[in-house]
């Protein structure tokens, strides 16, 4: 009997002294969370067949990339005859242009010859009064003046009349080439937009749609992710938030399972003001909490963690 209540006095003194090391045992961790990236899934702008689409799930793209293009052979086709009208157009205005200015050159040669034709007539003027010429050339030369002067006042009126006209044409010539100015942008916009491009430098996670694919103005082609700049979605309990702020640093730990685990310089990036009830699979410092916080927390990404995976935090 004796022997056995020593046993049993030795059974009781070693629970405690486990109870007390596992009592003086520090947390590895004061949160825990999962970890996420900002994903964007890309959809088309453009409605056709994709002619290519050239990625594949993990692949890591630039951002502004060309992945795809969808069909734009119709909007390109409408974009070359917009550019013929506007050349026939503007074939017009040079055209019009150039009857304005023959005119003007018209009426400097009939300038030019009634100036002529005046110094002339000054000339034979002194020759008639020195009985050198007959008077019937004086008269000639006065009747080519006024037969020039009737011509010049003629083209005047036409310059004027035209003017108002063409002035008229080239407005609505130039109101003209505006719309189609403004058509063409449009298009492309359009043909832009059949370009299948990357919003973001990241990995393709989800591929939706193959080449060849008939494809419409919002349909979700591919989802990407920014693997590189991640962050741990957190969860701290009310007592925690005063040893909390934007922009402090502290140290984030994705778990691997079997106790491997990577350690990464982390960063508060934000705070949620609102509490809600502890997730089912996150344990906090006080797991007894029923309202936490969600916090994120930045990491620069080294390759080895991934959406989803476990991770820690340690202020």
């Amino acid at each position: 009997m004796r022997r056995g209540n020593m046993k049993k006095k030795l059974i009781v003194a070693g629970a405690v002294l486990m109870l007390c090391a596992c009592g003086n045992k520090e947390k590895e961790y004061d949160a825990t969370g999962t970890f996420e990236a900002t994903e964007v899934t890309v959809s088309a702008k453009a409605t056709g067949e994709l002619k290519t689409f050239n990625i594949s799930e993990g692949q890591a793209v630039e951002q502004g990339a060309v992945v795809g293009n969808i069909d734009a052979y119709q909007l390109q086709q409408t974009s070359e005859q917009l550019e013929a009208q506007k050349r026939q157009l503007g074939a017009t205005r040079s055209a019009t242009d150039s009857r304005r200015l023959d005119l003007e050159k018209q009426l400097s040669s009939i300038s030019q010859q009634i100036a002529n034709a005046q110094r002339e007539r000054q000339r034979f003027a002194e020759l008639v009064a020195d009985g050198a010429v007959p008077k019937k050339q004086l008269d000639d030369i006065n009747y080519q003046i006024k037969v020039l002067e009737r011509q010049r006042e003629a083209t005047r009126d036409q310059i004027r009349s035209n003017n108002a006209s063409l002035a008229e044409q080239s407005k609505g010539i130039g109101a003209q080439i505006d719309g189609l100015n403004a058509q063409q942008r449009q298009i492309a916009d359009q043909i832009a937009n059949a370009q299948v491009k990357a919003p973001i430098a990241g990995t393709v996670l989800e591929k939706y749609v193959e080449q060849g694919e008939f494809v419409a103005i919002g349909k979700p082609l591919f989802k990407m992710a920014d693997v590189q700049n991640m962050y741990l979605r957190a969860y701290v309990t009310s007592s925690q938030l005063k040893d909390l702020k934007i922009g402090q640093k502290v140290k984030v730990f994705a778990d691997y399972g079997d106790k491997e685990k990577k350690m990464y310089e982390g960063t508060v990036a934000w705070i949620s003001s609102r509490s809600e009830f502890t997730p089912k699979t996150i344990l906090t410092d006080d797991e007894r909490a029923d309202l936490v916080y969600a916090v994120k927390i930045s990491i620069k990404n080294n390759g080895f963690a991934k959406i989803g995976m476990y991770g820690e935090v340690r202020f």
